[in-house]
């Protein structure tokens, strides 16, 4: 069975649940291969993770110069050209698709983008917003594939995870980082890796009323996400936007707050497995595709419904 290489995305030792989707989506083209890009001492702390989700190798480059995503694409692009791999997946994520778009030139690799499904017959794409479903195979070896987050849901199953000791070559960059700042996120979960997610839109009329929003994020332990309408007003930071020009996330549960719909914002979240609506405008776009339906003030709603979550929870 062919190899399939993964690249591990992980941050401060933890590694993202977009890798472990990457990993259950590779079982359907062949023997999932983890690659480890990082610091010293990185592989040490990820490894376990990895086998636990089906990594039969786990490939570690470890580098000082891990910040960049040069050397992500060298160990991938050395790792293709000795393995002749079938397939190569990445997250659909900023970095992700960097490091695709360069890898595929390098290795004249067909790349299969913003992937939703995929097998041995090819990949299944989310295109125009969501309006078309698109089906795409790659005329070339090892394509490169970047699956979009949450598409897949991740399903542990015991791998091997022997590790093999990758060369990284010297960078031969003249830059370095003198420093980092994260940014502040608070104790709530990362946007793109919550199981539930509280959006509000341009209805929630303000930064200060955004505290309705926010209040039932945290009755349901959930992410706070943001409509470009809303971000744009200036009632939540552009970090938080959920879009096509935004994060696209696909949480087991997306509850949209005075969001009419429009089709950008559908293409972030319409992957989400149920989706909870409320709008006063009955012809709001969103509820065509919402699991569930509330015609009526976000502001009476939201709390009702923050309530009746905390009390059955006490």
């Amino acid at each position: 069975m062919s190899e399939v290489l993964v690249l591990v995305e992980h941050v401060e030792g933890e590694i993202k649940k977009s890798t472990f989707e990457l990993l259950t989506a590779a079982r359907a083209l062949g023997e999932p291969s983890a690659v480890i890009v990082g610091g010293p001492g990185t592989a040490t702390k990820l490894a376990d993770g990895l086998r636990e989700y089906g990594a039969a190798k786990v490939y570690v480059a470890e580098t000082d110069s891990a910040e960049f995503l040069s050397p992500q694409v060298d160990v991938l692009a050395a790792l293709v050209g000795r393995l002749d791999p079938a397939a190569v997946l990445i997250a659909s994520s900023a970095d992700g698709k960097e490091v695709a778009g360069r890898l595929a030139v390098r290795t004249g690799s067909g790349w299969l983008n913003d992937v939703v499904a995929l097998d041995a017959q090819g990949t299944t794409h989310s295109v125009f917003g969501g309006a078309w479903t698109a089906q795409a195979t790659a005329n070339s070896a090892h394509p490169v594939i970047t699956l979009r987050q949450g598409a897949v849901e991740a399903v542990a199953a015991a791998g091997a995870g022997a590790e093999e000791s990758v060369d990284v070559a010297p960078s031969g960059r003249s830059a370095t980082v003198v420093s980092r700042e994260p940014v502040t996120a608070g104790e709530r979960p990362d946007l793109g890796e919550a199981s539930v997610v509280v959006a509000g839109g341009r209805g929630v009329g303000s930064a200060e009323q955004f505290a309705v929003v926010e209040a039932l994020a945290d009755s349901l332990g959930g992410a706070v996400g943001a409509s470009r309408a809303a971000v744009d007003s200036g009632y939540y930071p552009h970090q938080f936007q959920v879009g096509q020009t935004g994060k696209t996330v696909s949480p087991q549960l997306y509850i949209a707050l005075g969001i009419s719909g429009a089709i950008q914002h559908r293409a972030g979240m319409q992957t989400s497995k149920t989706i909870v609506a409320v709008n006063k405008d009955p012809d709001a776009p969103i509820f065509e595709i919402a699991d569930f339906g509330v015609v009526g003030d976000l502001f009476s709603v939201a709390p009702q419904l923050q309530e009746e979550i905390t009390r059955r929870r006490s």
